[in-house]
């Protein structure tokens, strides 16, 4: 308690800067991610280079990817950006999949009345499809959010990395204090990213909790 109590700015500032490299790659990795997807279910050829592809990339080990980052994109080692750019491909290397098994589960029948209704395909595709693949999509959402959560800290070996930072920093001065107390916030940020996407997936699909209970 010492400690937080003489280093809340610096606890802070490592927690703000955490919650962004985390969430941003998530929020530009499903945007990504979801044309992405659809062109796989969609053309069928495209699926399997597409997943091929995304499990290549998640592949990578997060340290090196940060590490080469920069001289592809052209930014400096410290950058943010190089964490943000590196966990939003993992994000979508993820999501692909996720999102391309998400509509492949919408039962063709239920596509084929939609389309019987008048349903055109852009239409069909938000109001009938991306919902019922929701649960799928939501599911993966939860799994990238926490791995994000948990990568970012790999960032601080290369000077940026949020509540890594404080690990970093336990281990340069001996000192076990800092990193508890990363250790503890990086698992309740984790823990909070999960809940909140469950309660959002309840909002969106409460047929799936009729479905469950009966």
């Amino acid at each position: 308690m010492d400690y937080i109590a003489n280093n809340v700015d610096l606890i802070l500032a490592a927690l703000g800067q955490h919650v962004v490299l985390a969430i941003v790659p998530v929020i530009l990795g499903v945007i990504i991610a979801l044309p992405l997807g659809y062109l796989a279910v969609r053309y069928r050829w495209l699926y399997h280079p597409l997943i091929n592809v995304s499990g290549l990339l998640y592949a990578i080990p997060s340290l090196a990817l940060f590490v080469v980052l920069p001289g592809i994109i052209g930014t400096r080692i410290l950058s943010p950006i190089n964490i943000i750019a590196a966990l939003t491909i993992y994000t979508v290397a993820l999501m692909v999949r996720v999102v391309a098994n998400g509509l492949n589960s919408v039962d063709p029948t239920i596509t084929q009345a939609a389309s019987a209704m008048g349903y055109r395909r852009v239409r069909r595709l938000f109001g009938v499809e991306l919902p019922i693949a929701l649960p799928v999509i939501l599911a993966g959402l939860r799994v990238a959010a926490v791995s994000n959560v948990s990568l970012v800290s790999v960032g601080a070996l290369i000077g940026v990395g949020g509540l890594g930072a404080l690990f970093t920093r336990g281990l340069q001065l001996g000192y076990i204090d800092p990193i508890i107390v990363g250790i503890v916030l990086s698992v309740l940020l984790a823990v909070l990213c999960d809940v909140i996407i469950v309660l959002v997936q309840r909002q969106l699909t409460p047929w799936s909790r009729i479905g469950g209970r009966s």
